[in-house]
């Protein structure tokens, strides 16, 4: 249109988000959430939604499709496991070109599900009844998020996955529709989630950034373009990593291990004191969530030699990505690092994360990826990230917020 500015592509991506906030949603539309931006306006009081009581609550599943039985899943059983791998390597989280999907190993999958204190039945699985094969899967865990200035008990949903010849049976509503009866019948009746897509109603949003370890296998594969005009020589050369030499800490660094432990539940409870929206941890959860596991966590102290005490930390996660399309290129999975939880006192949030990119680097990650949440805006930047096209929203279940966040008023890594 005449007169019209052109829009940027992330200008475009925020509308995008907004008129999916305002489209019909015939199941969230029923359910304790809030449905538009615009009701946020109205003067509802912070706080729980709707409030019930377990008297309120069916001790019955929801009934399923014929030829179709719930499933309570054990993890710690190799085949379960196992079932519960295959069928989110195959039907999962994909982005938007169909290009990479998310490859949880099973060790993964324990490490952030086989929490202290943890539910099997709050592992949801929907089997076919002749042949027990899985379908459909949801997971929950049970946390105490601090919100403002209260703290609640809460499920923390995640992997909600549906195997793709059944996404026309609109499984995924009746999924969380059981798994909420499930948690509510242990007197739990809020929610914390994320997802890349919108629903009703984000209260925040943050952005990925990436920093390439190793461009040229990223541009192979189709994560990262080379940019127009640019030898690839020189743009490996741009995004040369650090060498180990060039990272300057004070003090020891290392891997965390079990006696650390209490000075680092320490560390990280002062840390996120500061944040609207934050976990309150156990030291047996802390214990659990950063000691390292191989191909899965990886965390590192920096330690006064002098006064033997922790000063710093840094943690990052494995997530791989299964590629999809393969031209001109035989590379089956992308190997990605998450920046997780660090907090530093005596050392810079910056040099730490130097540490940590240059670490993935010789462990062989390609890239480093991380939320513009928390304070890593002071290192995004600074250390050649990108800021990437994913967007992942935050969202409370059978809670109201006055205000929405802001993405740096999040102290939460969900993985």
């Amino acid at each position: 249109m005449m007169g019209q500015e052109k829009l940027s592509f992330h200008e475009r991506k925020q509308i995008e988000k907004l008129k999916q906030l305002y489209s019909k949603h015939d199941f969230w539309d029923t359910q304790p959430v809030l449905t538009t931006a615009k009701q946020r306006g109205q003067e509802l009081k912070e706080g729980e939604i709707v409030h019930k009581q377990i008297k309120d609550i069916s001790n019955e599943p929801l009934p399923l499709p014929a030829g179709f039985e719930w499933s309570s899943i054990d993890l710690a059983d190799e085949k379960q496991a196992t079932e519960v791998y295959e069928l989110l390597r195959e039907n999962y989280v994909e982005d938007s070109e169909n290009t990479f999907r998310f490859d949880y190993p099973i060790d993964f999958i324990r490490w952030a599900l086989l929490v202290p204190g943890y539910k099997v039945d709050w592992f949801v699985g929907v089997r076919v009844s002749k042949t027990q094969k899985l379908f459909a899967f949801i997971s929950g865990i049970p946390i105490k998020t601090r919100v403002k200035d209260k703290t609640v008990k809460m499920a923390e949903i995640n992997f909600l996955c549906v195997h793709k010849k059944l996404r026309t049976k609109r499984l995924a509503p009746v999924l969380i529709k059981e798994i909420t009866r499930r948690v509510n019948l242990t007197n739990v009746w809020q929610a914390l989630y994320t997802a890349g897509v919108v629903i009703p109603t984000p209260i925040t949003t943050a952005t990925y950034w990436h920093r390439s370890l190793n461009v040229k296998k990223l541009i192979d594969v189709g994560f990262n373009q080379l940019p127009s005009g640019m030898p690839m020589a020189r743009y490996q050369k741009m995004q040369k990593v650090p060498k180990m030499s060039e990272v300057y800490l004070i003090g020891e660094v290392r891997p965390l291990v079990q006696k650390d432990i209490a000075q680092v539940y320490k560390l990280l409870v002062t840390y996120l004191e500061k944040y609207q929206l934050k976990l309150r941890f156990s030291e047996q959860e802390v214990s659990h969530m950063l000691l390292p596991r191989d191909g899965v966590i990886y965390s590192y102290v920096v330690e006064n030699p002098e006064k033997k005490q922790i000063t710093d930390f840094v943690s990052f996660y494995r997530l791989p990505s299964s590629v999809l399309k393969k031209v001109g290129h035989n590379h089956d999975h992308i190997n990605v690092a998450y920046s997780y939880y660090n907090v530093n006192t005596d050392n810079s949030l910056l040099e730490l994360m130097r540490f940590a990119i240059v670490k993935a680097k010789e462990v062989g990650f390609d890239v480093f990826n991380a939320l513009d949440i928390q304070d890593n805006h002071e290192f995004l930047t600074e250390l050649k990230f990108s800021q990437g096209d994913g967007y992942l929203h935050y969202y409370l279940y059978n809670w109201h917020l006055s205000q929405d966040l802001g993405s740096s008023d999040v102290g939460i890594v969900l993985v």
